[in-house]
């Protein structure tokens, strides 16, 4: 059982669920706290990959023969499953599986935005967003002749959204958000969001990457347009990734990628697309991890989301209270007291985030350090990185409490 009668989780019960949890580095356990970059992944989900290579391995929608069969039904289940996981009723035919976040943006921003974006049309974006969707509708923006627009971030690391209601206006054709920060750890408030946005008549995609893995998502409660998220952050494997879409929009849309599967006729002149979600899975799709990212769903929603989100929340008010407790380190982000998504951002006075990483790696301590894929959002920040540890189901105030520790040699290094 991974979670206590009492409601409360079983840390060390999850662990054992987590082989590489195991490792050691020259006999010092590994404390893995690089979380927002990638999870770690559940032996039930290796076992499930394992399974389809070992039992079932075949394409899709292709074969009469019974591999093909067993394949195809555990892959379309598969869509099911994870839309179910994040409040899509509309099951497979509003879930795309995808290998990334990453690529969910582009499939939108190729596949709509191209034809729906011109000059005089505004997309409005925040100050502290990925890559992935500033980089993107800059480049669309180029493309199409529409205009970025960006809402600022507050000092304390929330959106304005005073300043939001006068970014999204009448010219707005598309806002793209994330839910949850990679950088900041702030909890947007995408609901707001996406009224603001269809008030004037645009869409909104969110970018639910650092939301889907440890927090219950409900993307009809929100009335996104658009909504992401990433496999390997969520205790899935690599290589898969997810959009949601209202069928509505998703039937108007144009495919992104042309081949295989995603067609019902083609002729020499032209061709007809197939139904939804094949139209946008062109070629072999992503059969192993489709099936794999479902069983990691299932391994989550068994925890309960509610609890991770709450277990996440206090790892990370304890790692700012204890990292507040040196008058050298400045945290980002909300200030303590408040939820959070698991995860801090922080610098060490004299010590640049890449020569601290280094450090902390020296003690078997994993944490991210760099601009975290939002330089825009460092430059306003006055830094040029920050180290950032992040959490999962998996880890405890112990380990916080060795990042600490080591963070103390750090100092005497560079004193």
């Amino acid at each position: 059982m991974t979670v206590r009668e009492s409601g409360a989780l079983d840390i060390e019960s999850i662990r054992e669920d987590f082989p590489v949890l195991e490792r050691e580095f020259d006999g010092t356990p590994l404390v893995y706290l690089d979380n927002a970059a990638t999870t770690q992944t559940p032996e039930r989900v290796i076992d499930a990959i394992v399974e389809y290579y070992e039992t079932y391995n075949a394409n899709v929608h292709r074969g009469l023969h019974q591999l093909s069969q067993e394949a195809s039904i555990a892959y379309e289940e598969a869509h099911d499953r994870v839309a179910e996981f994040v409040g899509a009723t509309g099951g497979r035919e509003e879930l795309v599986f995808t290998s990334n976040t990453t690529e969910s943006e582009n499939l939108v921003a190729y596949a709509w935005g191209l034809n729906e974006l011109g000059p005089g049309d505004e997309v409005v974006l925040t100050e502290m967003e990925h890559h992935a969707s500033l980089v993107t509708w800059q480049q669309i923006a180029k493309k199409t002749g529409a205009t970025v627009r960006y809402i600022r971030v507050t000092d304390d690391g929330h959106l304005d959204m005073d300043h939001a209601k006068e970014v999204i206006g009448p010219d707005t054709a598309m806002v793209s958000v994330l839910h949850v920060s990679n950088t900041l750890g702030a909890i947007n408030p995408v609901a707001d969001l996406a009224d603001l946005a269809h008030e004037n008549d645009a869409l909104i995609f969110v970018d639910g990457a650092q939301a889907v893995p440890n927090r219950p998502v409900d993307v009809e409660a929100i009335d996104a347009d658009f909504y992401a998220f990433s496999g390997h952050k969520m205790a899935g494997p690599t290589g898969i990734g997810a959009l949601y879409g209202k069928k509505a929009i998703l039937e108007d849309m144009e495919p992104f990628n042309y081949g295989g599967d995603m067609i019902t006729k083609v002729t020499f002149e032209d061709a007809t697309w197939n139904d939804l979600p094949w139209k946008f899975e062109a070629g072999t799709p992503k059969i192993a991890q489709g099936i794999a990212l479902a069983e990691a769903v299932e391994y989550l929603d068994d925890i309960g989301m509610d609890r991770i989100a709450r277990h996440e929340n206090e790892l990370a008010q304890y790692a700012i209270d204890r990292l507040a407790e040196f008058d050298d380190v400045e945290t980002y982000g909300p200030p303590a007291g408040e939820e959070r998504g698991g995860l801090v951002s922080f610098n060490l006075e004299s010590v640049h985030a890449h020569d601290l990483a280094s450090i902390l790696n020296d003690y078997a301590v994993a944490i991210r350090a760099g601009d975290h894929c939002t330089q825009p959002l460092h430059d306003k920040l006055g830094v040029a990185a920050t180290a950032r540890a992040s959490f999962y189901v998996y880890n405890t105030r112990e380990e916080i409490d060795v990042l600490i520790e080591a963070m103390d040699d750090a100092r005497e290094l560079f004193a």
